[in-house]
Protein backbone atom coordinates (compact mmCIF):
# COMPACT_ATOMS: atom_id res chain seq x y z
CA UNK A 1 0.00 0.00 0.00
CA UNK A 2 1.22 3.47 -1.09
CA UNK A 3 2.48 5.74 1.84
CA UNK A 4 0.52 8.89 2.95
CA UNK A 5 2.04 11.81 2.18
CA UNK A 6 1.22 13.47 5.22
CA UNK A 7 0.02 11.53 8.50
CA UNK A 8 -0.98 12.96 11.66
CA UNK A 9 -1.58 11.05 15.04
CA UNK A 10 -3.57 11.70 17.91
CA UNK A 11 -2.35 15.15 17.51
CA UNK A 12 -3.59 17.39 20.76
CA UNK A 13 -3.21 20.68 21.24
CA UNK A 14 -3.82 22.47 24.76
CA UNK A 15 -4.60 26.09 26.11
CA UNK A 16 -4.95 26.12 29.50
CA UNK A 17 -7.66 23.53 30.17
CA UNK A 18 -9.28 23.28 26.71
CA UNK A 19 -8.04 20.88 24.44
CA UNK A 20 -8.81 23.07 20.86
CA UNK A 21 -7.37 19.46 18.90
CA UNK A 22 -8.08 16.41 20.74
CA UNK A 23 -6.14 13.32 19.77
CA UNK A 24 -6.88 13.76 16.11
CA UNK A 25 -5.72 11.37 13.23
CA UNK A 26 -5.96 12.37 9.92
CA UNK A 27 -3.91 11.08 6.44
CA UNK A 28 -3.59 12.54 3.40
CA UNK A 29 -2.89 10.76 0.06
CA UNK A 30 -1.80 11.81 -3.49
CA UNK A 31 -4.41 12.97 -5.90
CA UNK A 32 -7.06 13.11 -3.02
CA UNK A 33 -8.60 16.13 -1.60
CA UNK A 34 -9.53 15.48 2.09
CA UNK A 35 -12.07 18.67 3.45
CA UNK A 36 -12.17 19.08 7.13
CA UNK A 37 -15.28 20.70 8.11
CA UNK A 38 -17.24 21.83 11.23
CA UNK A 39 -18.91 25.05 13.14
CA UNK A 40 -16.60 27.73 13.99
CA UNK A 41 -14.35 27.34 17.23
CA UNK A 42 -14.14 23.45 15.91
CA UNK A 43 -10.59 23.16 15.87
CA UNK A 44 -9.89 23.14 12.12
CA UNK A 45 -8.02 26.38 11.82
CA UNK A 46 -5.75 25.03 14.79
CA UNK A 47 -5.39 21.76 13.24
CA UNK A 48 -4.00 23.19 9.79
CA UNK A 49 -1.56 25.00 12.18
CA UNK A 50 -0.18 22.21 14.02
CA UNK A 51 0.58 20.25 10.42
CA UNK A 52 2.58 23.25 9.35
CA UNK A 53 4.32 23.38 11.70
CA UNK A 54 2.63 27.31 13.12
CA UNK A 55 1.51 26.01 16.06
CA UNK A 56 3.51 23.16 18.62
CA UNK A 57 1.56 20.17 19.09
CA UNK A 58 0.96 19.19 23.43
CA UNK A 59 1.06 15.77 22.46
CA UNK A 60 1.25 13.18 19.24
CA UNK A 61 3.08 13.81 16.11
CA UNK A 62 3.18 14.52 12.32
CA UNK A 63 5.11 12.84 9.29
CA UNK A 64 5.60 13.87 5.90
CA UNK A 65 6.47 10.90 4.31
CA UNK A 66 8.66 8.51 6.08
CA UNK A 67 9.91 11.58 8.15
CA UNK A 68 8.87 12.64 11.56
CA UNK A 69 8.33 16.63 10.89
CA UNK A 70 6.75 16.97 14.81
CA UNK A 71 7.69 19.91 16.44
CA UNK A 72 9.71 21.54 12.78
CA UNK A 73 9.55 25.09 12.36
CA UNK A 74 6.99 26.14 9.62
CA UNK A 75 9.93 26.90 7.26
CA UNK A 76 11.66 23.39 7.56
CA UNK A 77 8.42 21.51 7.57
CA UNK A 78 7.81 24.17 4.51
CA UNK A 79 11.05 22.77 2.41
CA UNK A 80 10.31 19.47 3.39
CA UNK A 81 7.11 19.88 0.79
CA UNK A 82 4.67 21.03 2.45
CA UNK A 83 2.70 24.39 1.18
CA UNK A 84 -0.30 26.29 2.94
CA UNK A 85 -2.54 29.25 2.38
CA UNK A 86 -3.72 31.17 4.89
CA UNK A 87 -7.64 32.49 5.80
CA UNK A 88 -6.57 35.99 4.87
CA UNK A 89 -4.76 36.37 1.92
CA UNK A 90 -0.99 36.37 2.31
CA UNK A 91 0.75 38.38 -0.76
CA UNK A 92 2.68 41.52 -1.67
CA UNK A 93 0.45 44.00 -3.17
CA UNK A 94 2.82 46.08 -4.70
CA UNK A 95 4.17 43.34 -6.76
CA UNK A 96 3.29 41.99 -10.03
CA UNK A 97 1.48 38.93 -9.63
CA UNK A 98 4.69 37.44 -11.77
CA UNK A 99 6.61 39.16 -8.88
CA UNK A 100 5.25 37.19 -6.38
CA UNK A 101 5.05 33.89 -8.08
CA UNK A 102 9.02 34.35 -8.72
CA UNK A 103 9.82 35.12 -5.27
CA UNK A 104 8.04 32.20 -3.97
CA UNK A 105 9.65 29.78 -6.39
CA UNK A 106 13.13 31.86 -5.31
CA UNK A 107 12.85 30.58 -1.84
CA UNK A 108 13.25 27.20 -3.22
CA UNK A 109 16.94 27.70 -4.41
CA UNK A 110 20.09 26.73 -2.07
CA UNK A 111 21.08 30.45 -2.28
CA UNK A 112 18.04 32.40 -2.27
CA UNK A 113 19.44 35.25 -1.25
CA UNK A 114 21.35 36.23 -4.39
CA UNK A 115 20.40 40.04 -4.20
CA UNK A 116 22.77 41.31 -6.63
CA UNK A 117 21.67 39.14 -9.52
CA UNK A 118 17.99 40.12 -11.22
CA UNK A 119 15.26 37.31 -9.87
CA UNK A 120 14.38 36.86 -13.90
CA UNK A 121 17.60 35.96 -14.97
CA UNK A 122 17.54 32.24 -13.16
CA UNK A 123 16.02 30.77 -15.82
CA UNK A 124 15.01 27.64 -13.53
CA UNK A 125 12.81 29.93 -11.36
CA UNK A 126 11.05 32.14 -13.98
CA UNK A 127 10.02 28.63 -15.67
CA UNK A 128 8.54 27.37 -12.77
CA UNK A 129 6.92 30.87 -11.58
CA UNK A 130 5.28 30.53 -15.51
CA UNK A 131 4.37 26.87 -14.40
CA UNK A 132 2.77 27.94 -11.45
CA UNK A 133 1.13 30.74 -13.09
CA UNK A 134 -0.07 28.55 -15.87
CA UNK A 135 -1.67 25.88 -13.68
CA UNK A 136 -3.78 28.63 -11.46
CA UNK A 137 -4.98 30.40 -14.87
CA UNK A 138 -3.29 33.56 -14.21
CA UNK A 139 -0.68 33.86 -16.96
CA UNK A 140 -2.95 36.78 -18.80
CA UNK A 141 -2.30 38.53 -15.22
CA UNK A 142 1.15 38.33 -14.57
CA UNK A 143 2.10 41.69 -15.14
CA UNK A 144 -0.65 43.18 -13.40
CA UNK A 145 0.01 44.95 -9.52
CA UNK A 146 -1.72 42.38 -6.79
CA UNK A 147 -3.36 45.00 -5.42
CA UNK A 148 -5.08 45.89 -8.62
CA UNK A 149 -6.69 42.49 -9.29
CA UNK A 150 -9.89 41.40 -7.74
CA UNK A 151 -10.42 39.08 -4.39
CA UNK A 152 -11.26 35.94 -6.27
CA UNK A 153 -7.88 36.24 -8.29
CA UNK A 154 -5.90 37.17 -4.99
CA UNK A 155 -6.65 33.51 -4.05
CA UNK A 156 -5.83 32.39 -6.95
CA UNK A 157 -2.47 33.76 -6.45
CA UNK A 158 -1.62 33.03 -3.53
CA UNK A 159 -2.26 29.18 -4.32
CA UNK A 160 0.02 29.75 -7.45
CA UNK A 161 3.03 30.91 -5.07
CA UNK A 162 2.00 27.68 -3.12
CA UNK A 163 2.50 26.07 -5.88
CA UNK A 164 5.59 27.51 -6.74
CA UNK A 165 7.63 26.01 -3.72
CA UNK A 166 7.35 22.76 -5.31
CA UNK A 167 5.22 21.21 -2.40
CA UNK A 168 3.76 17.51 -2.43
CA UNK A 169 0.97 18.48 -0.04
CA UNK A 170 -1.06 21.59 -0.06
CA UNK A 171 -2.95 22.99 3.31
CA UNK A 172 -5.38 25.34 2.06
CA UNK A 173 -7.46 27.28 5.01
CA UNK A 174 -10.73 28.84 3.25
CA UNK A 175 -10.06 29.29 -0.14
CA UNK A 176 -13.23 30.22 -1.34
CA UNK A 177 -13.52 32.94 1.63
CA UNK A 178 -15.61 35.94 0.38
CA UNK A 179 -16.08 35.00 -3.22
CA UNK A 180 -19.04 35.23 -5.58
CA UNK A 181 -20.66 32.50 -7.42
CA UNK A 182 -18.20 32.77 -10.23
CA UNK A 183 -15.18 33.35 -8.15
CA UNK A 184 -16.01 30.36 -6.10
CA UNK A 185 -16.83 28.15 -9.34
CA UNK A 186 -13.07 29.02 -10.91
CA UNK A 187 -11.36 28.31 -8.03
CA UNK A 188 -13.28 25.16 -7.66
CA UNK A 189 -11.83 23.91 -11.02
CA UNK A 190 -8.49 25.11 -10.15
CA UNK A 191 -8.64 22.69 -6.91
CA UNK A 192 -10.14 20.23 -9.36
CA UNK A 193 -6.52 20.70 -11.36
CA UNK A 194 -4.07 20.83 -9.17
CA UNK A 195 -5.33 17.68 -7.02
CA UNK A 196 -2.88 15.80 -9.58
CA UNK A 197 0.22 14.86 -8.08
CA UNK A 198 -0.85 16.69 -4.54
CA UNK A 199 -2.54 15.52 -0.98
CA UNK A 200 -4.69 18.75 0.00
CA UNK A 201 -6.18 19.46 2.94
CA UNK A 202 -8.91 21.72 2.92
CA UNK A 203 -10.90 23.98 5.44
CA UNK A 204 -13.72 25.13 3.68
CA UNK A 205 -17.21 26.41 4.63
CA UNK A 206 -18.88 26.39 1.21
CA UNK A 207 -20.66 22.95 1.59
CA UNK A 208 -21.26 22.39 -2.39
CA UNK A 209 -17.98 23.45 -2.86
CA UNK A 210 -16.69 20.73 -0.41
CA UNK A 211 -19.61 17.69 -1.22
CA UNK A 212 -18.04 18.78 -5.27
CA UNK A 213 -14.49 18.57 -4.32
CA UNK A 214 -13.65 16.14 -1.28
CA UNK A 215 -12.63 12.58 -1.89
CA UNK A 216 -12.16 11.71 2.21
CA UNK A 217 -14.53 13.83 4.40
CA UNK A 218 -13.81 14.74 8.11
CA UNK A 219 -16.39 16.44 10.82
CA UNK A 220 -14.79 18.24 13.83
CA UNK A 221 -16.86 19.42 16.33
CA UNK A 222 -15.43 21.18 19.77
CA UNK A 223 -11.98 19.81 18.74
CA UNK A 224 -12.84 16.33 18.13
CA UNK A 225 -13.40 14.46 14.38
CA UNK A 226 -16.70 13.38 15.52
CA UNK A 227 -17.15 11.06 11.73
CA UNK A 228 -14.88 10.39 8.74
CA UNK A 229 -15.31 8.96 5.32
CA UNK A 230 -16.46 9.43 2.26
CA UNK A 231 -18.74 12.61 1.37
CA UNK A 232 -21.28 10.10 1.39
CA UNK A 233 -21.04 8.39 4.26
CA UNK A 234 -20.58 11.47 5.91
CA UNK A 235 -23.57 13.19 4.30
CA UNK A 236 -25.58 10.34 5.98
CA UNK A 237 -24.92 10.47 9.55
CA UNK A 238 -27.68 11.06 11.23
CA UNK A 239 -25.06 12.93 14.26
CA UNK A 240 -23.28 15.13 11.06
CA UNK A 241 -26.75 15.99 10.36
CA UNK A 242 -27.33 17.06 13.96
CA UNK A 243 -24.49 19.15 15.30
CA UNK A 244 -23.51 20.72 11.44
CA UNK A 245 -25.12 19.58 8.03
CA UNK A 246 -28.70 20.17 8.80
CA UNK A 247 -31.89 18.99 6.86
CA UNK A 248 -30.60 20.39 3.40
CA UNK A 249 -27.84 18.42 3.04
CA UNK A 250 -29.28 14.93 4.57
Amino acid sequence: MAEALLSASRLTKKFGGLAAVDAVSIDLWRNHIHAVIGPNGAGKSTLTNLLSGDLLPTSGSVRLGATDVTGWAPERISRQGLGRSYQKTNIFLPFSVLENVRLAAQSRQPHAARWLRRADTLANIQARAEEALEMTGLQARKHCIAGTISHGEQRQLEIAMTLATSPQVLLLDEPLAGMGVAEAERMVALLLNIKKGHGILLVEHDMDAVFTLADQLTVMVNGQIIASGTPAQVRADAGVQAAYLGEEHA
